[in-house]
C-alpha cells in the first residue's frame, strides 16, 4: 500500500498586478496551499496503471511524489532522425517492432528528427523509448491529451497490447484528465483524483479487432493491424 499526505504550498508575490487582484476579489492570504492524501493499494503482479481526474485535482503532484524517480521526461533526441535516438544497444527489428506496438507506424517519420514531430507522434516515440530502454515502471503525464479522441483510444489499445505482449517494457502508469481511455486502456488499477478513490479493474475480455476499428473509422474492411498502419498524428 502507497499512502500519501501532500501539501503543496505556493508563495504570492505582492506585486502590483497581484495587489489589483487582491483588492478586486477580497484575497488577503500570504499563500495558496493545496492538500491531496490518500492511499493507493496496488495489487500483485499488476502491469498498467491509470491516474485520471480533472485538471487541478492533484494527478501529477501525487504521481511524482509516489513515481517521481519513473517519469518519462527531457529524453535528449539530438540525432537528425529518431530511429537513431533510440537505445544502441537495440536492433532494427527491435525498434521497429516497438515503434508499430505504439502506434508509431509511419515508416518515413521514423527518419525524421524529433523536434519536426507532430505531439501525437513525439508521444509515440517517447512511449517507444521508454520499452526499449526496458525500464522497471515507467510514468507517462498527459497521456492521449494532445491526440484526437479516436486516436486516443486506438493508441491506448495498441499500448496495452504491446505491454502485455511484454515488448521490452516493464509496468506502465498512464496519468490522464480524460476518462475514454480506460477501456482501451484496460488497467489493472485505477486512482480517480476526483474522488480521490482507488479501485482495482475487473479483467475484461479484450476489445475486438473489429470494435477498436469501428471506433476509429465508422466504416472498415481493414483489420486492427491495417487500422493502426493508417494512422497518422
Amino acid at each position: 500500500m502507497q499512502n500519501f499526505d501532500i501539501v503543496k504550498t505556493s508563495e504570492i508575490d505582492n506585486t502590483f498586478r497581484v495587489a489589483a487582484i487582491r483588492g478586486t476579489y477580497d484575497l488577503q492570504m500570504p499563500q495558496i496551499t493545496e492538500h491531496f492524501t490518500g492511499e493507493l493499494n496496488l495489487p500483485d503482479n499488476w502491469r498498467i496503471g491509470l491516474i485520471v481526474g480533472n485538471s487541478g485535482t492533484g494527478k501529477t503532484t501525487i504521481a511524482k511524489h509516489l513515481f517521481g524517480g519513473d517519469y518519462i521526461c527531457n529524453f535528449d533526441y539530438t540525432h537528425k532522425s529518431v530511429v537513431d535516438d533510440m537505445p544502441e544497444q537495440c536492433s532494427v527489428a527491435e525498434i521497429s517492432q516497438a515503434f508499430c506496438a505504439v502506434g508509431f507506424a509511419s515508416v518515413p517519420s521514423w527518419l525524421k528528427p524529433y523536434a519536426v514531430l507532430s505531439n501525437g507522434e513525439k508521444m509515440r516515440v517517447d512511449l517507444a523509448r521508454a520499452i526499449l530502454e526496458k525500464r522497471d515502471l515507467f510514468v507517462f503525464d498527459e497521456f492521449t491529451s494532445v491526440v484526437d479522441r479516436n486516436v486516443a483510444k486506438v493508441a491506448s489499445f495498441a499500448i496495452q497490447k504491446a505491454l502485455r505482449r511484454n515488448c521490452g517494457g516493464g509496468k506502465f502508469i498512464a496519468v490522464s484528465c480524460h476518462y475514454d481511455v480506460e477501456d482501451w486502456l484496460m488497467p489493472d488499477w485505477v486512482f480517480d483524483t476526483n474522488k480521490m478513490e482507488f479501485r482495482e479493474c475487473v479483467k475484461k475480455k479484450d476489445l475486438s479487432a473489429d470494435c477498436v476499428c469501428m471506433s476509429y473509422q465508422q466504416k472498415t474492411k481493414h483489420d486492427i493491424g491495417k487500422c493502426l498502419l493508417d494512422i497518422t498524428i
